[in-house]
């Protein structure tokens, strides 16, 4: 083979003519070997330079994008507080979150179509998206409704805010932070350190207990079931004393005891004692009922049977 067929071999379409050849020759009858033909017309039509070029355009492009949002983010986390501080404008931190989500998301969708456009097979869709978005958005809304939903949902909060971020919330029996809020979802970090992601949609649409709304102060109530022959005003004595010596329980709001039940062979008294917040009522609450549990023993008050 001499360097002109061996430089010809370099042309898919010369390679597929001398593969077919060489299959004749060998089989000694013609076999048509179509894929063969198709695959050598494909390969040749491919402009390896233009799309090394596209490769590296779309790779500039990511690494602007991705350094906008990071300088952008960074302004707007400094700008935004300064700003709210000179014009006296009621902004909290969800809201200024919000916007900075909202400013970055817009820039990935800009630097998103400008990577499609460098895509020559792809620039005909960017113009009809372009020019027909109605359409295209009823398409684009279909296929994608549960994350548009959820953008949706994350907007609303924002704006309405049954909770912020830093709310003491409980969801679903699990009680947590609000650690974050998204375009897509919420974060709630539960006090063992799990954290629970929410889907917007759900978070807008689901009861949820708000601790820090309002005031933080909350009644918490803990139970105390006792044998149904039990002294009951004694036990209330004992109760009230306690949960009253108790360093973290506010003195300024009313203490409460009421017989809440009475089935079978127990009693249940629940008391209802006022604490600074959600936070701290749990362990507030196991400390009174360890040390009302010790008083009742030493007052000879006994617990209901074990069923």
């Amino acid at each position: 083979m001499n360097l002109t067929a061996m430089a010809g071999m370099t042309d898919p379409i010369l390679l597929a003519n001398w593969i077919q050849q060489a299959v004749d020759s060998t089989t000694g009858r013609h076999v048509d070997l179509v894929f063969i033909q198709i695959l050598a017309n494909t390969i040749s039509g491919i402009d390896l330079t233009s799309i090394l070029l596209n490769i590296f355009f779309i790779i500039v492009i990511a690494l602007l994008t991705r350094t906008a949002v990071r300088i952008v983010d960074r302004m707007l986390a400094n700008y935004i507080p300064t700003v709210v501080s000179k014009v006296q404008m009621k902004m909290d931190e969800t809201m200024q979150l919000m916007m900075r989500r909202l400013v970055s998301a817009t820039i990935y969708v800009i630097g998103l179509m400008l990577i499609i456009y460098q895509i020559p097979q792809l620039r005909s869709l960017v113009t009809a998206i372009l020019a027909g978005a109605g359409i295209a958005g009823l398409a684009i809304g279909f296929a994608a409704k549960d994350s548009l939903s959820n953008f949706t949902s994350s907007i609303f909060l924002a704006v309405f805010q049954p909770f912020r971020v830093g709310d003491s919330v409980d969801f679903r029996g699990e009680y947590g932070q609000v650690e974050d809020l998204t375009l897509r979802h919420t974060v709630i970090r539960t006090t063992d350190n799990k954290r629970i992601i929410v889907p917007n949609s759900i978070m807008s649409m689901e009861p949820i207990i708000n601790w820090s709304i309002r005031d933080p102060e909350i009644t918490w109530m803990v139970d105390f079931d006792l044998e149904k022959a039990s002294d009951i005003d004694r036990a209330r004595e004992i109760i009230m004393k306690v949960a009253q010596s108790h360093p973290m329980v506010l003195k300024d709001k009313p203490l409460n005891v009421l017989l809440m039940n009475t089935r079978y062979s127990e009693l249940t008294l629940r008391l209802e004692v006022p604490v600074p917040g959600r936070n701290v009522a749990k362990v507030i609450g196991c400390d009174i009922r360890e040390a009302v549990k010790k008083e009742f023993e030493i007052a000879g008050i006994p617990p209901a049977p074990t069923p």
